[in-house]
C-alpha cells in the first residue's frame, strides 16, 4: 500500500494538473476542502478512470457537483486488491466522517454471553475485544437483550454471575443461593462435577440445542428416582418444567438458522437501517440505525455503506468472527455483491451470503424488519419535533435573537461533601446530545461546598476556551443552567465575566419549589435575578424539567459509581507496609477478609511473608488501636 499526498491549497484546484499524474492502479482517494478537512472519501478498481469522472462537464448529479465546487485537493493511497481498498475506505470514513459519505456512526462493539474458562465459570455480559479466556455466545444486537438472557438463565441454571473479586471473598453463601439461583461454588456447597455439569447444560442451551438439554435432564431424573435421591429428582423436574416453558415462547421454527436481516425506510433526507439479529433460530433482538446519507444516495449505495461500515474492519479480532452471520438479507442486489461477500467471507472464517430475493420466511422477516425501520423513524420524527417544539417555548421567554440551538446544564452531588461528582449535559434540537456529556471529579475545595464545587465543574469546562478560538466557541451553548439557588447563579456569572470571551451564554438558575415537587421550579435569570415561574403544563418548563433532571441523574449515577468504588476498597489497603502480594497472602491465608478481620494477633503471624511488627501494626489497624 502506498500514498501519495497534495498540499491542500485555497486557490482553485487544477484538476487537469493533478490526473495527469494519477495511477491506474486500485486504491482509495480523500477530498480536500480549502479549511484542510476530508469532504468525501472514495475507493476504485482503477483510481484514473474513477477520479476522471468527476471533472466531466455532464456530472449529473447534483451531490457530485456541489462536492467538486469545494474540492481544493485531492490524496491518493494505492493498494494491492479492490477488497484492500474497500476496507481501508471503511476505515477513512469512520476517521474523517465525511460530510459526502454515508455515515454511520456507530462504532460500538457487540455485547456477548461469555463463560469463563474458571475452575468455577461465570457467565456474564462481555463487550469488546476476546481476551478472556471462555465460550462466547451470540452476538446480541443491544445490551437489554444479553440482561434479559442473563436473567433467564439465572432461573433454569445456578451457576454464578458475580464477579470475580466478590466470588473469591466470599466466606458464606449470598442471596442467590438462598433463591436457588447459585449453586454456591465459592464455599463449595457444590462439588466440581456438579457444577461443571450446570456449566455444559448452560453452553448446550445456548448453543440452540434446548431439546438435548432436556433429553439429558429427563435421563439425570430417572436415575435420581432409581436411586431414591427424589430431591436431586425433583431439582431435575423443576428445571425441565422451566425449559419447556422457554421452548414455547422463544423457539421460532423454520430454517433461518443464522442470519441478519436489514430492513430501510427514507423519509425525505432521513434514513432508517433495522436490524434484526437471528441465531440458532431464535431472534435474539433488534436495532435500529439512522445512518447520515447524502440526498442523492441511492438504496443500494446505503445498504453497501451500512454492511462495510458494521460488519468490516482493518483486525477482524476486532469484530470477532460471531459478528458476521452466516447470510445477510437486504431487499435489492448490490453493485458491489461479489466483493462484499469475499470480504465478509476472509474476515468471518466461514462461507457469507447475501440475499435480495427471499421468499417464505426469509420474505416474512425482511418484510418485518422494513416495517420496524418505518416505525423508528416515524417515532425519531415525532420525539424532534416535540423537542424542536419545547426549544421554541423556551425561545418565547428568554427571546434570544438567534433562538436556543444548544443547553447545558451543570449538577452536584455528594454525600457529606464526599466523593463530589460535577454534571455537564447537553441538549440540542434533537433532545439529549450524549456524546457531549461530560463528568467532572471534584477535588481541592471544602468538603460540602457546593458554591465551589460549581465554580470548580465549569472551569473544568470553560476555562481553557480562548476568544479566537473559533472551534471551541462554536460548541458554546446559548444557555447554561445552573441546578441550584442564587448562591450557585452567583458563582456562575462571577467566573464567565472574568472569562471574558465575545460569546457569553444566558445564566439561568433552577430552584426548587419548597415542597420540591415537579412543576413548582422557579428560574432565576443571571444579572436582574429576576424570577420566572412557568405554568405546570408549559413546554419551555417540560424542557427545563428534562435537562435538570438528565443533569441530575447523570451526577448521581457517577457520585455513586465513586461512592461504591471508595467502600469497595479494602481496609488493608491503607495499612503502611501492606502491599498487593501480603494482601493477598493475608486473604488466601486466613480465608478472606472477614477472618482477617476476626484473627488473633497470633494468627497474623503466622501469614508468610507478615512480620512481627507488620502484624502487630496490622491488628492495631484492624481494631481501631
Amino acid at each position: 500500500m502506498t500514498e501519495s499526498n497534495i498540499n491542500v491549497k485555497e486557490s482553485t484546484f487544477d484538476s487537469d494538473a493533478f490526473l495527469k499524474s494519477v495511477t491506474e492502479q486500485p486504491g482509495v482517494y480523500r477530498m480536500y476542502n480549502h479549511e484542510q478537512t476530508v469532504i468525501y472519501v472514495g475507493k476504485a478498481k482503477q483510481l484514473k478512470k474513477r477520479l476522471a469522472s468527476y471533472f466531466r462537464k455532464d456530472v449529473g448529479s447534483v451531490k457530485t457537483k456541489a462536492l467538486v465546487s469545494q474540492i481544493c485537493a485531492i490524496d491518493v493511497t494505492v493498494t494491492h486488491t479492490e477488497g484492500e481498498a474497500l476496507i481501508l475506505e471503511n476505515n477513512y470514513i469512520k476517521k474523517y466522517q465525511p460530510k459526502y459519505n454515508i455515515l454511520l456512526r456507530d462504532d460500538k462493539s457487540y455485547p456477548y454471553l461469555l463463560i469463563t474458562a474458571h475452575k468455577h465459570p461465570k457467565l456474564g455480559l462481555h463487550r469488546g475485544g476476546k481476551r478472556v479466556k471462555g465460550d462466547y455466545f451470540g452476538p446480541y444486537p443491544t445490551v437489554g437483550a444479553v440482561w434479559e438472557s442473563l436473567r433467564l438463565m439465572q432461573k433454569i441454571f445456578p451457576i454464578r454471575q458475580c464477579e470475580d473479586s466478590y466470588y473469591r471473598a466470599r466466606s458464606r453463601p449470598c442471596l442467590q443461593y438462598q433463591l436457588g439461583r447459585c449453586l454456591a461454588p465459592c464455599v463449595e456447597k457444590v462439588s466440581l462435577e456438579e457444577y461443571e455439569q450446570q456449566v455444559a447444560l448452560a453452553k448446550l442451551f445456548l448453543k440452540g440445542k434446548s431439546s438435548a438439554v432436556i433429553e439429558q435432564l429427563v435421563s439425570r431424573m430417572e436415575q435420581a428416582s432409581a436411586a431414591l435421591d427424589f430431591e436431586q429428582a425433583a431439582k431435575c423436574r423443576d428445571q425441565i418444567t422451566t425449559l419447556r416453558k422457554v421452548q414455547q415462547q422463544q423457539y421460532v421454527s423454520g430454517i433461518a438458522a443464522e442470519m441478519d436481516v436489514l430492513g430501510l425506510y427514507r423519509f425525505k433526507s432521513q434514513v432508517c437501517v433495522h436490524l434484526l439479529c437471528i441465531r440458532d433460530h431464535k431472534i435474539l433482538g433488534s436495532k435500529s440505525y439512522f445512518p447520515i446519507a447524502p440526498a442523492q444516495s441511492s438504496d443500494n449505495d446505503i445498504f453497501e455503506a451500512f454492511i462495510a461500515q458494521h460488519y468490516l474492519s482493518e483486525e477482524p479480532s476486532n469484530n470477532g468472527q460471531g459478528n458476521i452471520p452466516k447470510e445477510v438479507v437486504v431487499s435489492e442486489a448490490l453493485e458491489q455483491h461479489t466483493t462484499l461477500t469475499e470480504l465478509l467471507a476472509k474476515q468471518a472464517e466461514h462461507d457469507v451470503k447475501i440475499s435480495h430475493k427471499v421468499r417464505a420466511e426469509r420474505a416474512q422477516y425482511l418484510k418485518l424488519a422494513n416495517t420496524n425501520a418505518q416505525t423508528a423513524l416515524v417515532t425519531r420524527n415525532s420525539h424532534k419535533e416535540s423537542m424542536q417544539a419545547r426549544f421554541v417555548a423556551l425561545n418565547e421567554v428568554f427571546e434570544l435573537a438567534n433562538g436556543i440551538h444548544r443547553i447545558e446544564c451543570f449538577d452536584i452531588s455528594h454525600t457529606m461533601g464526599q466523593q463530589t461528582v460535577a454534571s455537564n449535559v447537553v441538549f440540542n434540537q434533537e433532545g439529549p446530545l450524549k456524546s457531549d456529556y461530560r463528568r467532572y471529579n471534584v477535588h481541592g475545595i471544602t468538603p460540602g461546598d457546593d458554591y465551589a464545587a460549581m465554580a470548580f465543574a465549569l472551569n473544568k469546562r470553560y476555562g481553557k476556551i480562548k476568544a479566537d478560538d473559533e472551534e471551541s466557541l462554536k460548541k458554546m451553548p446559548d444557555i447554561v443552567f445552573i441546578d441550584g439557588g442564587k448562591g450557585q447563579l452567583a458563582k456562575a456569572e462571577d467566573f464567565f465575566s472574568e472569562l471574558n470571551l465575545n460569546k457569553t451564554p444566558l445564566l439561568v438558575g433552577v430552584a426548587k419549589g419548597e415542597s420540591r415537587k415537579p412543576g413548582l421550579e422557579t428560574l432565576i435569570l443571571a444579572g436582574s435575578h429576576q424570577l420566572i415561574s412557568l405554568p405546570a403544563t408549559s413546554p419551555a418548563l417540560h424542557l427545563v424539567q428534562h435537562i435538570r433532571d438528565e443533569s441530575h441523574r447523570f451526577a448521581i449515577t457517577g457520585h455513586r459509581a465513586k461512592r461504591q468504588k471508595v467502600s469497595k476498597k479494602s481496609v488493608l489497603e491503607s495499612i503502611e507496609g501492606v502491599g498487593a502480594k501480603k494482601r493477598q497472602a493475608l486473604l488466601t491465608y486466613l480465608g478472606g477478609m472477614q477472618e482477617v478481620n476476626n484473627a488473633e494477633l497470633s494468627d497474623l503471624e503466622k501469614v508468610p511473608g507478615i512480620s512481627k511488627t507488620l502484624a502487630k501494626n496490622i491488628y492495631d489497624a484492624l481494631h481501631d488501636k
